[in-house]
């Protein structure tokens, strides 16, 4: 009996499961079997070894163990035996295989071949991937660019086409939705471009089209160009705000766009064609027609009817292979603009006219193209060469030769730096110092359409004010440097801005402190310091800083070293206020002596006038009873008396009547300068009253030989006065008349009525009065004989004055040296004074 028990294991059509093998070894190891080193389970089939005494051993094991092992023993073999076959066919399928990729890989080939053949361009994109496989030369579509540059569809197509082919590339990866259509590069190339779904993959081909697919392809886009035109076109022609309109051979309308419609109150263009709308009359249609049959343009200007108003319109119809087309420009309101433009140049130039400024302008030709009369005058040039429209060089050469420009060594180069302002682009100025002394200030301004404006201003005379200017002010600083009077000129803002010497020294100031412009709050604190608080300073402070009710103020300081100062303030015209003082000492001291003498005369006249009211009063009582005893003595119940007694009685009488006239007329004086004469106001009959006054210098005519004319309307009527007052003032002024009128003549007392006022006059032919003592003539106790016989007190007429004035009248003189003199008594009318007689 053997030692050791061979175990083989193999296989039968199919490959062992190597590890299934492996473990049924390494089972049969664990219990002493040996396999031979390097054997391939896969190729040779497995032979184990294993000995009797393992075999014994086993049988110690269990029944159940025993099975268990030969099962797995069994299942090791058969697992063994079909790796075997499974490797067998393995070698045969990857033989086959082998073969296979070898004819595709010819395919391929074959295939690369064929798609090369022909000017295309191949995409592919995986289902997942990315990055797309490019069959074929980019260069056939972008040149030289990088391969990747051929999905950048915006650098070889139009961006409108290049958005729809990225839109067309997304729906064919993310939809499967195929394309196919015809593109033109920037190139003018023609490409067909196609995009379907093969293999699971997103195909795109790139093809360019040559032979008839070319031309059907240039044609195409030359319609579509043209498609795009017309369309354009209608857009274009529809959005225009002028007419336009197509009419057909029979001159009938077949197009009209939205301003058509619009004007003759259509819907729209359809409708106006739809019901034949026609924007103008049919004599300018018939115009269009026999235009086309004529094969010429149609140009005119036509009335028409838009909107209810009258419109004007530019008409433009030009014949059309078939019919006619139109346009109509609305030119009403050019028609204004223009009228409107032509009237603002003339205003314009009616304008400059009137300037006294020298315009010249020249056009981009350098031309004369506009000159007002200033400019014509200031050269004195002829309008007739200027209207020629001169050119620059010729108008400087003109002048130059008249010697009217400044005298220039290099005349040429002169000229040649003024007309820079043709090219220049800002305004620039120059002086010009004429032969004939006069300065121009002379402008050249380029013009925005080309061209210069020269603007001549003569500024000789503001020069010569300037002059005149400068030293005026030079001329008043002397002056007030060097004026008695100490002033300061307060600027708007309260500080000082001038002063001349006399103020720093009037109140010791330091000029050094005033130059630097303090505050009138400060100027018045320094000055305080001599004339102390002064109620003037406060109103010098308010007109100074006043805005508005800047007066004048005025006002006397007496200062603490007895010095004063009388202070003034005058507003001047630009908000500032001049302050000045003046040192018044001297005149306060003289002012207050005479203020004390005239108190002194005033006291003394009184007394006077006390005294000669007084001693009137006492010679009027004796006199009285002179008067009296006389009268008594002259009457015949007396007794009889001589003739010697008779005229001294006579001569007692007229001098007694003479001196009481004179006592009264001088109490009526003292009362009147006394304020204590009361006037007794009534109704005054004008006719009566002229008579009284006559009655009363009866004596006197006879005495003296004058004739007396009393002249007044017999129905003059009255007025309110003061009767007795105004036959006195009558009576005086007629005593007065008489004494001074030679015999013979005639003295003549007037009255008149006129509005407001009754006006009494007293005229004489005496030796009359000279110019230099009529202001006299009413003075009290001023006598002027004139060569009269007669030389009276001097009160007749300063008494009529003082009547008329208290009645809130006037008297007036006119008289002149041999043609004697009237006396003029004017009395107002009030309300009450209004009278007539009934």
């Amino acid at each position: 009996m053997p030692d050791t028990i061979r175990i083989t294991g193999g296989s039968v059509g199919a490959r062992p499961r190597r590890g299934g093998f492996r473990a049924a070894v390494a089972v049969l190891c664990f219990f002493g079997a040996t396999a031979p080193a390097g054997a391939d389970d896969a190729i040779n089939p497995p032979t184990f070894d294993i000995s009797i005494a393992a075999l014994a051993q086993l049988g110690r094991i269990e029944i159940t163990a025993l099975a268990l092992l030969l099962g797995i023993l069994c299942f090791a073999v058969v697992t063994a035996a079909s790796l075997v076959r499974t490797r067998r066919r393995l070698a045969a399928s990857e033989a086959a295989a082998h073969d296979e990729t070898i004819a595709l890989k010819a395919e391929v080939d074959r295939v690369n071949a064929l798609l090369r053949s022909e000017p295309q361009i191949l995409i592919a994109w995986a289902a997942a991937a990315d990055e797309p496989e490019i069959i074929g030369d980019p260069a056939l579509i972008t040149g030289a660019d990088p391969p990747h540059r051929l999905l950048a569809f915006g650098t070889w197509l139009e961006p409108d086409k290049a958005q729809a082919m990225e839109s067309s590339l997304a729906a064919l990866r993310a939809q499967g939705t195929g394309f196919s259509t015809t593109l033109t590069t920037l190139a003018g190339r023609p490409i067909e471009a196609e995009g379907q779904i093969f293999g699971g993959r997103a195909i795109l081909r790139l093809k360019q089209v040559d032979g008839v697919k070319r031309a059907l392809a240039e044609l195409q886009i030359r319609c579509q160009q043209q498609f795009d035109n017309s369309d354009a076109m209608r857009t274009l022609i529809a959005a225009l705000p002028s007419p336009i309109w197509m009419r057909d051979d029979a001159g009938k309308l077949v197009f009209a766009n939205a301003a058509y419609a619009r004007a003759v109150d259509a819907k729209d263009g359809a409708e106006a064609v739809e019901r034949g709308l026609e924007l103008f009359d049919q004599a300018a249609r018939e115009e269009f027609l026999r235009a086309r049959e004529t094969a010429t343009s149609y140009r005119g200007r036509l009335p028409a009817i838009v909107a209810g108003s009258r419109r004007t319109f530019d008409v433009l119809a030009f014949p059309a292979r078939r019919g006619s087309a139109g346009i109509g420009i609305d030119s009403t309101e050019a028609d204004s603009m223009r009228a409107e433009i032509k009237r603002m140049i003339d205003a314009h130039r009616r304008t400059l006219d009137q300037l006294p400024t020298g315009v010249a302008i020249f056009g981009s030709n350098q031309r004369l193209n506009f000159y007002n009369a200033a400019y014509r005058s200031l050269w004195d040039l002829d309008a007739e060469f200027l209207d020629q429209g001169p050119s620059d060089s010729a108008v400087l050469d003109r002048l130059r030769a008249d010697r009217k420009l400044p005298e220039e060594a290099d005349f040429r180069q002169w000229k040649a730096q003024l007309q820079d302002a043709y090219r220049a682009l800002e305004a620039k100025e120059h002086a010009w110092h004429l032969p004939n002394g006069r300065t121009l200030r002379v402008i050249t301004t380029p013009n925005p359409e080309g061209g210069v404006t020269y603007l001549f201003h003569d500024v000789t005379r503001r020069l010569d004010l300037e002059r005149r200017f400068e030293a005026l002010i030079r001329v008043q600083g002397e002056t007030l440097d060097n004026l008695a009077e100490a002033v300061a000129v307060f600027a708007s803002d309260g500080r000082l801005r001038l002063f001349n010497p006399v103020f720093a020294r009037m109140w010791k100031l330091d000029p050094a402190a005033l130059a630097e412009r303090p505050h009138i709050e400060m100027v018045i604190g320094w000055c305080q310091a001599l004339s102390g608080d002064d109620p003037i300073w406060q109103a010098l402070r308010s007109t100074v800083t006043a805005i508005d009710g800047r007066g004048s103020v005025t006002g006397r300081l007496q200062r603490r070293d007895g010095n004063v100062v009388d202070c003034t303030t005058v507003p001047l015209p630009d908000g500032a206020t001049l302050v000045t003082f003046q040192d018044v000492t001297d005149t306060f001291n003289v002012e207050r002596a005479l203020r004390e003498r005239n108190e002194a005369l005033e006291d003394a006249d009184k007394i006077k006038i006390d005294f000669v009211r007084h001693v009137s009063y006492e010679l009027r009582s004796p006199l009285t009873n002179i008067i009296g005893f006389a009268d008594f003595l002259a009457d015949p119940v007396t007794g009889p008396l001589t003739e010697r007694q008779r005229e001294y009685l006579s001569y007692i009488q007229d001098s007694t009547n003479a001196l009481m006239a004179i006592i009264n007329n001088i109490l009526d004086l003292a009362t009147i300068d006394a304020g204590a004469m009361q006037l007794d106001l009534g109704p005054v009959d004008i006719r009566k009253t002229m008579d009284g006054a006559a009655e009363g210098v009866q004596d006197r005519l006879a005495q003296t030989g004058v004739l007396l004319n009393i002249r007044a309307v017999p129905d003059i009527g009255s007025f309110i006065a003061d009767g007795p007052r105004v036959r006195q003032a009558l009576f005086n002024l007629l005593v007065n008349a008489i004494d001074f009128s030679p015999g013979g003549e005639v003295v003549t007392l007037a009255a008149q009525r006129l509005k407001g006022a009754v006006v009494f006059s007293v005229t004489d032919r005496g030796p009359g009065i000279a110019a230099d003592k009529k202001d006299k003539v009413f003075d009290r106790f001023e006598t002027h004989s004139h060569g009269s016989r007669h030389r009276g007190t001097g009160l007749g007429l300063s008494l009529v004055r003082s009547f008329v004035q208290l009645h809130g009248g006037t008297v007036t003189l006119d008289s002149a040296v041999g043609r004697g003199t009237t006396v003029t008594c004017i009395f107002p009318l009030g309300e009450a004074g209004e009278r007539t007689a009934a």
